[in-house]
């Protein structure tokens, strides 16, 4: 019995031996690197005629170091600034910050397609087409009227976490709004621009981050907004995700798939008039089908087949098919169904492109024709660009997008709400509406694509009449439809009004 105790007293005796024995000094920990948290800009200047009027304008492309609240750095984070030389008085000149979405894209879309001083010359409708690629004059950018800093968050672009920070801290809905709302707090004090008119522009899941980057920046930060433009926008990612037992998803595709039936003529009866014809969806989306869809399993069968029989006459599907689907097609069903007869698939970012479909047994769609007919062309005239023209160090690399880096996972959890602390669904519609109902002033500015089957444009309709805003503030948002899809611009004429429209939004805006 000794011996089975002698061990463990020996171990308590060495272990107080190793307590009591003097601590030598802990070393100083190694200085930060601070050559990590330098700003690295390359500046070059350009002219360009738009509405008749030459506008010189200064590029500068690079990083802007990002500090937390105890001053050290946390992120490099990567833009492009288009300036408008020759301004004495910057608050009379506004700017514009601009982003797309993904979550994990970078802002080479928006940036080389509608809002920059150059864009990608692409042809609407057109398959992937080999290099060379042309890049030319925006004349329907928007420098003439606003200066613009397009924004890659962290993971794309040029932007990544940098001290004690981890690209992951910034991949969530809350965590990222921050960062971006941040950024614009740090651009405008590093460049005077304070007292300028200020607007934001995002794009997809860009739009979710500006209805939560505006309260940020208006409750958080002290920064009041001018205005917010959202293109093809989701506030509420419920509306997209066709959830088991949650029919929301379905009611709010509909009017996009008979817009998409009725571009590619696949209806039973083509309607001379297409927006009444959409207009009829629409009520009956909202009204007959979803009170068929509430009833569930509860549906009697004689309601049952007048419903397909209605949705085959709205959507180009067959009966039967929509029966097998008991009434509920998803978008990646609808995409391969509706052509495949033809041996096609419609694209998801705009349904008006098509695309081989390779395999006629497939249930889902397996790629996105509007996205494989331009991401050649956008990666390839952008890069040549960014290093070419603005002179960007090549040995800087730019990631157009985050998906493929290490870890990448994005955090959906919202906390708050009605119940204190807990998780909540996705959504920054309560941010919008908190920001409109404090700020009278603030105003927004919605694009909606026809033939966007991303982010279908009566899920946006649904979302803005259901802020709980009062009356006199909900006239504050303005509604625009365009004959295109997600990426309106790359529609030649959609591109004339998209800048239009802007325009004229940013004039009523700026006093």
């Amino acid at each position: 019995m000794k011996k089975m105790y002698l061990l463990p007293i020996l171990l308590v005796g060495m272990n107080v031996g190793i307590i009591a024995q003097p601590t030598p000094p802990t070393p100083p920990k190694p200085a930060m690197d601070t050559t990590i948290a330098k700003p690295v800009v390359s500046v070059t200047r350009h002219s360009i005629v738009i509405a008749g009027k030459t506008i010189n304008y200064t590029a500068t492309a690079g990083t802007l170091i990002l500090n937390n609240e105890k001053g050290e750095p946390i992120a490099s984070f990567g833009y492009v600034a288009y300036t408008k030389d020759g301004v004495t008085d910057l608050s009379k000149r506004p700017v514009l910050f601009g982003y797309n979405g993904g979550p994990g894209s970078s802002s080479l879309w928006l940036h080389m397609g509608a809002l920059g001083p150059r864009r990608v010359a692409v042809n609407d409708l057109s398959g992937p087409t080999p290099p060379p690629y042309k890049v030319e004059d925006n004349q329907n950018s928007i420098l003439d009227v606003t200066d613009i800093v397009m924004i890659d968050p962290v993971g794309t672009g040029f932007s990544h976490a940098i001290g004690k920070a981890q690209n992951k801290d910034f991949w969530g809905v809350d965590q990222d709004l921050r960062s971006i709302s941040n950024f614009i707090k740090e651009y405008i004090t590093e460049n005077d621009r304070w007292n300028s008119p200020k607007y934001l522009l995002g794009e997809s899941y860009g739009t979710m981050r500006s209805a939560g980057v505006v309260n940020y920046l208006q409750q958080r930060l002290g920064i009041a907004v001018n205005g917010v433009v959202l293109v093809s926008s989701v506030l509420d990612l419920r509306q997209l995700t066709f959830g088991a037992g949650d029919d929301i998803s379905y009611v709010m595709y509909l009017p996009t798939y008979a817009a998409t039936a009725y571009f590619h003529k696949k209806l039973p009866n083509q309607p001379a008039d297409f927006k009444a014809f959409i207009n009829e969806v629409t009520n009956y989306a909202k009204g007959t089908y979803t009170t068929a869809l509430m009833l569930g399993d509860k549906i009697d069968a004689a309601t049952k087949n007048a419903v397909a029989e209605k949705l085959a006459a709205y959507t180009g599907l067959s009966k039967e098919y929509i029966l097998k689907a008991n009434l509920r097609v998803n978008e990646p069903q609808f995409t391969q169904e509706l052509l495949r007869d033809q041996h096609l698939t419609v694209g998801r970012l705009d349904s008006r492109f098509t695309g081989i479909n390779q395999n006629l047994l497939s249930e889902n769609a397996e790629f996105d024709p509007q996205s494989t007919a331009i991401t050649p062309a956008y990666t390839a005239a952008f890069l040549n660009y960014l290093y070419g023209e603005l002179k960007v160090n090549k040995n800087m690399y730019y990631h157009i997008s985050a998906y493929n880096a290490e870890g990448f996972h994005w955090d959906w959890q919202r906390k708050g709400g009605m119940w204190g602390e807990g998780v909540y669904p996705p959504t920054t519609a309560p941010d919008l509406a908190n920001a409109m109902s404090k700020n009278p002033n603030l105003k927004v500015l919605v694009f909606n694509g026809y033939y966007d089957l991303a982010t279908p444009f009566y899920g946006t309709e649904y979302t803005m009449d259901h802020l709980g805003l009062e009356p006199a503030i909900q006239k504050n948002i303005s509604m625009k439809y365009f004959d295109a899809g997600h990426m309106m611009y790359i529609h030649p004429a959609s591109l004339v009004t998209f800048r239009k429209d802007i325009v004229d939004f940013i004039n009523s805006t700026n006093p």
